[in-house]
């Protein structure tokens, strides 16, 4: 029997349809590259939502959303700028601050970003969103898909697509567009508590 395709498209995403179908949630532009790249080959045009408040400090978060919407002009697709509110992240997993990286801290950050996603696919009506959060080894993929699984039942007419967007090639062709971009390749996920501690210590 012929191998099944890593990735398959949620049911009622029309390949090659006139207009967008699709949010997509993007953490930085490395992870988001070689995703997009695969949506619009396979007929796919995606809105790049980028809503990232865990990202610290604010020059980081700067350098990084740049990054994004550099990538998505150079592709001519619509991307929109989150709101940057550290403080209502910090909100969002107080209590967590001392879990490791994939412990509880993570997860209630992916559903406040998640969250925000979902409502973002509502207002501009598109049936479902992804995350490019998927793409990265470091992170829990049960983690990812509890946190945006939960998001979409918070709104209504929203389907989350829980997706490993490490197969079929994705994870090397990553690799090979953050050199073709020459993107700023960050060192650490993003919040203070994932940060190596000679970055730290230097803010």
């Amino acid at each position: 029997m012929p191998k099944a395709p890593a990735i398959l498209l949620p049911p009622g995403m029309q390949p090659h349809a006139a207009g967008e179908q699709l949010l997509l949630h993007v953490c930085c532009a490395p992870c988001s590259s070689a995703i997009v790249e695969w949506l619009l080959d396979n007929g796919i045009r995606p809105v790049i939502y980028y809503f990232n408040p865990n990202i610290y400090p604010l020059e980081e978060y700067n350098i990084r959303k740049q990054e994004s919407r550099r990538h998505a002009s150079s592709l001519g697709i619509r991307w929109l700028d989150g709101d940057y509110d550290h403080d209502a992240w910090r909100c969002a997993i107080h209590g967590c601050e001392d879990e490791p990286e994939r412990g509880a801290r993570c997860e209630l950050c992916f559903r406040h970003r998640l969250l925000a996603a979902a409502r973002m696919a509502q207002t501009l009506r598109l049936p479902n969103f992804t995350t490019t959060l998927a793409s990265s080894r470091w992170k829990s993929l049960e983690q990812i898909t509890r946190a945006g699984e939960w998001a979409a039942t918070q709104v209504t007419d929203v389907r989350f697509w829980a997706q490993n967007w490490r197969k079929g090639g994705l994870q090397q062709r990553r690799n090979e567009l953050l050199r073709e971009y020459n993107f700023y390749n960050q060192r650490y996920c993003g919040c203070e508590f994932s940060m190596p501690k000679e970055t730290e210590t230097a803010h």
